[in-house]
């Protein structure tokens, strides 16, 4: 039976990861991987997280299951996280994942038993992981214009003229903030007219939200998705602790369907524990029951929050700095676009041939569409990307 089986295309970003593990060169510059880093180019664990897990460690007294959609408390706490009072909680089912991809799959999953002829409208570009998910599970994919290479900036025009093939009972999905891979995001205005072509079409939102606090704040950044899903009758909202809380390996993600009618309620909360069994039987619990201890605890979730910020002004520095740095190099202020960005991801808008350039030459590691990622940096090795940009021609 095994002979059978097909190669499967490798994953792209993973296959950079091991060319730079492999890589000799003692000045490397890994802007690849998809992870927070700081200044020392470590991942760490936040002082709320060790301290939740060190009283969790203490108090814990079971290991038993919890249940198919994971810790009721979880589900509340992550509602009010993203959602805040845009809507009410009896209009939302929601139920944990393993991390924001499992959130993502169960989303699809979902669509497709509720609708199976729904199309899936996908930004060009998105994460990769959306159209192999996509792809694999041989769903209907389009995609609509949305990042400018020439201005850095979002297409609007060209993102709104694509999404006039929309049709009812098709899909929409938007990032909900810091836009991954390009880290060009839309304004309130446009994510207004975004909803008003949803409802005139009757289309529905799906927002995958993964770095809230990452752009402009805890709040800033979930303006977008409480105004979308305070104006549309039916969304699904797909959200990640890895970055934000920096539990990556824990796996500790949520899926939200959000119905204004709340006579649905139960039955969307019935199909998220289904797809759950189906897939997975129960949740990851000790991420979830982490971020739940540090979102309900006032001391620990000012920790975690003020943390958060640090980070989050962290990167913003860098790409002032690197803007900064570019301007004064090239004279000229077209890689401005990269200070106006938010999340940990830029998009250069350059080819493959000079990213490939830039590995070769210069031993800077970023993804093939010339997405980096701003963490990967620190005030040293800034002025060595900002000069092996200009050397490459970019």
């Amino acid at each position: 039976m095994f002979a059978n089986l097909h190669e499967q295309p490798a994953d792209k970003i993973l296959q950079l990861m091991q060319k730079f593990k492999d890589d000799p060169r003692e000045d490397k510059i890994d802007l690849g991987v998809g992870v927070y880093k700081n200044a020392e180019g470590v991942t760490p664990v936040m002082r709320a997280v060790k301290a939740a897990e060190k009283q969790l460690w203490q108090d814990q007294t079971t290991k038993a299951y919890v249940g198919l959609a994971g810790d009721p408390a979880f589900g509340d706490a992550m509602v009010d996280l993203v959602l805040g009072d845009a809507v009410d909680r009896a209009q939302v089912a929601a139920a944990a994942t393993p991390g924001g991809t499992g959130a993502v799959r169960q989303a699809f999953e979902a669509i497709r038993m509720a609708n199976p002829d729904a199309r899936i409208f996908v930004s060009d570009p998105t994460w990769p992981n959306h159209l192999s998910i996509l792809k694999f599970m041989e769903m209907p994919t389009l995609s609509y214009r949305y990042f400018d290479s020439a201005t850095g900036g979002v297409d609007f025009d060209g993102m709104m003229a694509d999404l006039e093939q929309v049709q009812a009972g098709d899909v929409i999905l938007l990032h909900g903030c810091c836009h991954n891979p390009t880290g060009a995001n839309l304004n309130l205005t446009q994510w207004q007219e975004v909803i008003d072509l949803m409802l005139k079409k009757g289309a529905m939102p799906m927002i995958d939200i993964a770095y809230q606090g990452f752009g402009d704040g805890l709040e800033e950044d979930a303006k977008a998705t409480r105004l979308v899903a305070s104006m549309v009758p039916e969304c699904l909202i797909a959200a990640s602790c890895s970055k934000n809380f920096g539990v990556y390996r824990e796996r500790t993600g949520i899926l939200m369907a959000v119905a204004h009618d709340t006579g649905l309620r139960g039955l969307t909360q019935g199909t998220l524990n289904y797809l759950n069994r189906q897939n997975y039987s129960f949740p990851p619990d000790h991420g979830a029951r982490v971020v739940t201890m540090i979102l309900r605890d006032d001391a620990l979730r000012a920790d975690w929050a003020a943390e958060l910020e640090d980070v989050r002004n962290s990167m913003l520095g860098l790409r002032e700095q690197l803007a900064d740095e570019l301007r004064r190099l090239s004279g000229s202020d077209r890689f401005g676009f990269i200070a106006q960005h938010r999340g940990m991801f830029s998009r250069l808008g350059t080819t493959p041939d000079k990213v490939e350039e830039l590995r070769e030459k210069h031993a800077i590691y970023m993804v093939g569409d010339s997405r980096l990622n701003i963490a990967g940096l620190n005030r040293d090795t800034v002025p060595i990307l900002a000069k092996a940009i200009i050397d490459c021609g970019i």
